[in-house]
């Protein structure tokens, strides 16, 4: 069970942590906590409880190494971009994320480019990374739609001298497998699993809804949610891809509760996606029923973590990828590749090429302290 919580305000190289400190329960790894209630027990369902402590602190260790390295260098040349795959709200921290690295390394605002597909379209996104290499681009963060066919082209561009830095989902098999900047992608999904078996009890039947079938963050967070639920009476009974578009999310989810009424618990894995199955399970009349656990802080999300129709949201911390990401982009292009690798490499996961940004869970019990980390982060 978790424990009570008390939370503390802590300063650490321009940016503000807080940290929720659990009492009387464990810890792993990851910041998730150990010792949930066990799966197919017979005791009732009990209310989540979540931690927003990141990984904040260690990235804080690394941005101030990496500014120190950078200290008297020429950052004239530095001209870097963050390219996201869908123009949601999630990705408006790591845009501002983004900005405040780059003002805290004094690059101009037009040396700095964020751009999100106004449409999910791989499209889109590709004509973007057209025109910021005819602008001259030296490196840019991508959270890439479609991995596969976005191999060739990053080849291409390192081979070209572009720093090419994987986010958000990593980038395997690719010149940008190296590092990856962002959550666990498979511990989040376990996280989301974990949360669903306390909610449901250890038993019952779930669908799960996501933007992508393919994408390796998608692909890693279920893998995850479904270890977590093994041992249990929990079935998921559809996967289902909504093709990046929450019309999409909402109108599949109301097919599946009309359809399948045994259902009482959906896994939203996008961040539009919380928010799309909430208003599906409201239309349906099935708030009591049906348990929502979801992905990322949507400000819509939040309002139904409040409300009680989503039980708990899976968190990253997107703020952190956009600002440690303007860091490494910014030394790879002064320091050189190799260099700036041996900077990371303390900070990296046993793997040798995740840089966790951080994993947490938000319930409705940690609501306000992890908006008043969002406010603090100047994240509206």
């Amino acid at each position: 069970m978790f424990g009570t919580k008390r939370a503390r305000t802590v300063a650490v190289a321009g940016t503000v942590l807080i940290a929720l400190t659990a009492v009387g329960c464990s810890k792993n790894s990851t910041g998730s906590d150990a010792g949930s209630s066990s799966a197919g027990s017979s005791a009732a369902p009990v209310a989540l409880a979540g931690s927003v402590t990141f990984n904040q602190k260690n990235l804080a260790k690394l941005d101030a190494a990496l500014k120190s390295a950078l200290a008297g260098k020429d950052l004239s040349k530095v001209d870097i971009a963050m390219v996201v795959n869908v123009a949601a709200d999630y990705w408006k921290a790591g845009q501002v994320g983004f900005l405040k690295g780059c003002s805290d390394l004094g690059l101009a605002k037009s040396k700095c480019t964020y751009f999100a597909p106004p449409n999910g379209k791989l499209t889109e996104q590709n004509s973007e990374l057209e025109t910021l290499r005819s602008q001259g681009i030296t490196g840019y963060s991508i959270s890439a739609i479609d991995p596969t066919s976005a191999a060739g082209t990053i080849h291409t561009d390192v081979q070209k001298g572009i720093d090419v830095l994987a986010i958000d989902s990593p980038l395997p098999g690719t010149d940008a497998a190296s590092l990856y900047l962002g959550t666990p992608n498979y511990t989040a999904g376990f996280q989301a699993g974990t949360a669903m078996k306390q909610v449901l009890d250890g038993k019952g039947k779930v669908a799960i809804l996501v933007g992508s079938l393919t994408a390796s963050n998608a692909t890693q967070r279920i893998a995850g949610f479904e270890a977590a639920l093994k041992g249990t009476k929990i079935t998921v009974a559809q996967k289902v891809n909504d093709n990046l578009q929450a019309s999409t999310a909402t109108s599949d989810a109301e097919t599946i509760l009309a359809n399948n009424p045994d259902v009482n618990g959906l896994y939203g894995v996008y961040s539009y996606d919380g928010p799309a199955l909430a208003q599906a399970v409201t239309s349906a009349g099935k708030t009591a029923s049906v348990h929502i656990v979801s992905d990322d802080s949507d400000a819509q999300t939040l309002k139904f973590i409040q409300s009680g129709v989503i039980s708990g949201t899976v968190v990253q911390m997107p703020y952190a990828q956009g600002y440690t990401g303007a860091y490494l982009l910014a030394a790879e292009k002064v320091l050189g590749k190799a260099a700036t690798m041996a900077i990371v490499k303390p900070y990296l996961e046993k793997d040798g090429s995740t840089l966790n940004s951080g994993v947490g869970l938000v319930t409705k019990s940690d609501l306000s302290a992890y908006q008043s980390l969002q406010s603090q982060l100047g994240i509206g």
